[in-house]
C-alpha cells in the first residue's frame, strides 16, 4: 500500500521539487497552498506524512500542526522553516514534530532519508495499533514485534517448525526474546490447547529441577509432605520449555536423555514408570557445540534436542526493529504507568538505532520504561533515555550548546566512522550492521569526508 502524504505549501517552486521527488509513483503526494486547503484535505484524508511550511498566507504551520495533533495525536509531521526560524521549529520539535528541514534544500538524499524515516515512524506507529487490537481482541498468542529481514527469516522456519512434533533447540544471546518465540512455536503448534510447562535450569539447583521435572511421592525427601506431579506428567499433550538448557547438571542431562528415548519417567521416591507425550522446546544463551567440544555438555543430548535448531539474531544484526518495539514499550509502560509520555523525539531514535544494547530486547525495553517513569508527559528526548554516548554526549561543546543539526552531524560522523571500522571498510557489511541502506551510507561517508577534510 502506498504511503500518503499532505503538503503544506504556498511556494510553487517546493511544491514541484516535491512532486519531482516523488515522481516514481511510490508515494502519492496531496498538495495544499494554505491552512484553508489542507484543513479540508486533512479531512478527507489519512497521511503517513503531513509536510507543512511554518509561513503560509492564512496562518502558522506550527498552529496548524498543533490543530493536526488535536484531532490525530499520532500524526508524523515534518516542518519547512527558513533559517531565521529554526528556533520555533525546535520548539515544535519538543511538542511533538518529527523533525524540521531548512530551505533551501542543499542535499537532495538528506531530505529523502529525513522523509523515510518519518514514513518509518508512522509505520511503527501503525503496526503499534494493529497489535493493540489484536491484544484487545483476546486473540491469545504471544505478540512478536519484527519489522526487519533477519526476523522475518527466523518466523518463516518457525512457522515451518511449530506443526511438526519435534524438538527445538533455541539459541540467542541474553535478552534477544527467546522465550517469546518458544510461546509462539507453542501457540502455532498442534498442542496449542495443551499446556506450556516452562523452567530455567541456570535459576535453580539440581535437586529443586529435578523435583519440578518429575515430580516426587509423599515423603521421598524431606519437605515432601504431599505427592506432586512434575512438569514432564502435567504437559502431557503439552509442551516443555527448559530455558537455559546449558546450565543443565550432568546428572540431569542423563535422566532427560532417558526420558527423551523412552517416553516415560519415574517420580522421586516411586518406582512406577509413567508414560508422558510432551514436546520439547530447549533455549541456551550459550553455543551447545562449544559447550560440548568443551565437555560441559553430553553429546549424545545435544543431538537429540537439537533436531531443529533456531537462532535468534541479536538486536544489532536487526536494527529495523529498534524503532518498532520501543514504541510497543513506550505504549505498554505509558497504560502500565498511566502517563502520556511521546512521542520520540528525532535525537532519541537516533541514538536509540546508534546504540549497541548489549542487552538485546530487554536492555531496550529498562531504557524504554525508565524514559516513561522520569518524562513528565510530552515528547521524550535523548536525554530521558539515559544511554551512555547519547547524542547529547557530543552536543555539548565545552561552556556551550550546539545547534541541534550541528550536533546531530556530529553524532552522524563519529557513528558512520565507528559503523566502518566495524564492517572493516566495507559498505555492504556496514549496511547489514546498521540497517541503513547501502546507498544511503555513500552520501553519510562523502559528507563526513566533506566536514572533516581541512
Amino acid at each position: 500500500m502506498k504511503s500518503k502524504i499532505l503538503l503544506v505549501d504556498d511556494d510553487p517552486f517546493t511544491r514541484r521539487l516535491f512532486e519531482n521527488l516523488f515522481r516514481s509513483g511510490a508515494i502519492e503526494l496531496v498538495t495544499a497552498t494554505n491552512v484553508a486547503e489542507a484543513r479540508r484535505a486533512f479531512d478527507l484524508g489519512d497521511f503517513n506524512l503531513a509536510i507543512l511550511d511554518q509561513r503560509l498566507p492564512d496562518g502558522n504551520g506550527l498552529d496548524l500542526f498543533a490543530e493536526m495533533r488535536r484531532l490525530r495525536p499520532r500524526q508524523t509531521a515534518l516542518m519547512i522553516t527558513g533559517h531565521a526560524e529554526v528556533r520555533d521549529a525546535m520548539r515544535a520539535v519538543r511538542e511533538g514534530l518529527y523533525d524540521y528541514l531548512t530551505k533551501p534544500f542543499e542535499n537532495l538524499e538528506e531530505l529523502e532519508a529525513v522523509i523515510a524515516k518519518a514514513l518509518e515512524m508512522d509505520r511503527a506507529y501503525r503496526e503499534i495499533a494493529d497489535l493493540k487490537e489484536t491484544l484487545g481482541s483476546g486473540s491469545g498468542g504471544p505478540i512478536l514485534v519484527s519489522h526487519s529481514v533477519a526476523m522475518e527469516k527466523l518466523l518463516a522456519q518457525l512457522r515451518q517448525a511449530a506443526p511438526l512434533d519435534t524438538t527445538v533447540l533455541i539459541e540467542g544471546e541474553s535478552g534477544t526474546g527467546k522465550e517469546v518465540i518458544a510461546k509462539l512455536l507453542h501457540s502455532l503448534s498442534a498442542r496449542a490447547r495443551g499446556p506450556l510447562k516452562e523452567l530455567n535450569c541456570g535459576a535453580l539447583s539440581e535437586s529443586l529441577v529435578e523435583a519440578a521435572l518429575f515430580g516426587y511421592e509423599r515423603g521421598a525427601f524431606t519437605g515432601a509432605v504431599k505427592t506432586t506431579a512434575g512438569y514432564f506428567e502435567e504437559a502431557d499433550n503439552g509442551t516443555v520449555l527448559l530455558d537455559e538448557i546449558a546450565d543443565m547438571s550432568p546428572k540431569l542431562q542423563v535422566s532427560l536423555l532417558r526420558v527423551l528415548q523412552e517416553g516415560t519417567f519415574v517420580r522421586l521416591g516411586s518406582t512406577v514408570q509413567r508414560p508422558s507425550n510432551f514436546r520439547l522446546i530447549c533455549a541456551t544463551n550459550k553455543p551447545l557445540d562449544q559447550e560440548v567440544a568443551a565437555g560441559r555438555f553430553r553429546s549424545d543430548l545435544y543431538y537429540r534436542i537439537n533436531v531443529v535448531p533456531l537462532r535468534v539474531p541479536p538486536l544489532r544484526e536487526r536494527r529495523d526493529d529498534i524503532l518498532p518495539l520501543a514504541l510497543f514499550f513506550l505504549d505498554h509502560f505509558n497504560r502500565k504507568f498511566g502517563k502520556a509520555a511521546g512521542p520520540l523525539q528525532s535525537d532519541a531514535i537516533a541514538a536509540l538505532e546508534a546504540a549497541h544494547w548489549a542487552g538485546n530486547v530487554r536492555e531496550l525495553k529498562h531504557t524504554i520504561e525508565r524514559a516513561v517513569v522520569i518524562n513528565r508527559g510530552g515528547p521524550v528526548p535523548v536525554d530521558d533515555l539515559g544511554l551512555p554516548g547519547k547524542l547529547s554526549d557530543v552536543a555539548q561543546a565545552p561552556g556551550k550548546l550546539l545547534p541541534y543539526r550541528e550536533a546531530r552531524q556530529q553524532f552522524e560522523r563519529a557513528y558512520f566512522s565507528d559503523l566502518m571500522q566495524a564492517a572493516d571498510g566495507n559498505v555492504s557489511e556496514a549496511a547489514r550492521l546498521s540497517g541503513v541502506a547501502r546507498q544511503n551510507i555513500y552520501g553519510h561517508l562523502e559528507r563526513a569526508d566533506t566536514v572533516t577534510k581541512p
